[in-house]
């Protein structure tokens, strides 16, 4: 394995565990509240940059996330791709 695939795989699993965190914590409130605040959770806190690379593995298969955080991707907002750092931060702010 490579250093650029290590790095890929260790930022990936940093993403699941953190947003498993938020899951974990937001499974002690009601299941639909609980979704919400996943969600929420991950639109005001990650940048689009982590988004991103969320999205890639909920795209994959979403491989290790748990299930409330795999049912609030529904409510995540998917990063735009062919943005800029100044219109990403401009749609975070307003968004």
């Amino acid at each position: 394995m490579s250093h650029d695939e290590m790095h890929t795989s260790s930022t990936e699993e940093k993403l699941v565990r953190m947003a498993n965190q938020i899951g974990t914590f937001f499974m002690s409130k009601p299941h639909d509240e609980g979704v919400a605040g996943t969600a929420e959770h991950i639109n005001k806190f990650w940048e689009p940059r982590m988004r991103r690379q969320f999205f890639e593995i909920v795209d994959a298969g979403g491989e290790g996330l748990l299930p409330i955080v795999m049912e609030a991707t529904a409510k995540i907002r998917r990063p735009n791709e062919h943005m800029t750092r100044a219109q990403a931060a401009e749609a975070d702010v307003s968004g």
